[in-house]
């Protein structure tokens, strides 16, 4: 399911009033999905190294993948993947989120410590996959205003 960040599919916030409805919307699924538990908030870092790049000490780091296997090794690309476990509480992932509303991060995934429920925030919005259609058709009817009017729902 793909919620919309802002009215009419607008993509970006253009000020501070905009980036509250942004953070609302973000963090009122994210509230439906995971309130009262943990989640664990996974970052993936490209590179065409195998090598693991450095990043923060809050980030752990989970694992990497091999995306393309070029024979030539100048051309291989790995994703090594990050993973943080965090209690769920609203406002606890704004700067991530803000971030990625500005496309200044992307490929964050943000699920549930059993990985059943996932929430991809993106600039515009954010995919939800959540564990039966039925659970889908409550959050469809819930947050109607929210998506796109689009036939496909894209």
């Amino acid at each position: 399911m793909r919620f919309h960040s802002l009215p009419e599919s607008q993509r970006y916030p253009e000020d501070e009033s905009e980036y509250a409805v942004v953070l609302d919307r973000y963090n009122t699924v994210l509230d439906a999905l995971f309130a009262g538990g943990d989640v664990y908030v996974i970052t993936p870092v490209w590179s065409t190294e195998a090598r693991t790049p450095p990043v923060r000490q809050a980030d752990g780091y989970w694992r990497s993948l091999l995306v393309e296997d070029d024979p030539d090794p100048d051309f291989r690309t790995y994703c090594h993947l990050f993973a943080a476990r965090h209690r769920w509480r609203r406002g606890c992932l704004d700067e991530v989120l803000r971030a990625t509303a500005d496309d200044e991060v992307s490929g964050v995934l943000i699920t549930d410590t059993g990985m059943r429920r996932v929430h991809h925030p993106y600039d515009g919005g954010a995919d939800v996959l959540l564990t039966t259609p039925q659970e889908r058709d409550r959050m469809r009817d819930r947050y109607a205003d929210w998506l796109s009017r689009h036939p496909s729902g894209l």
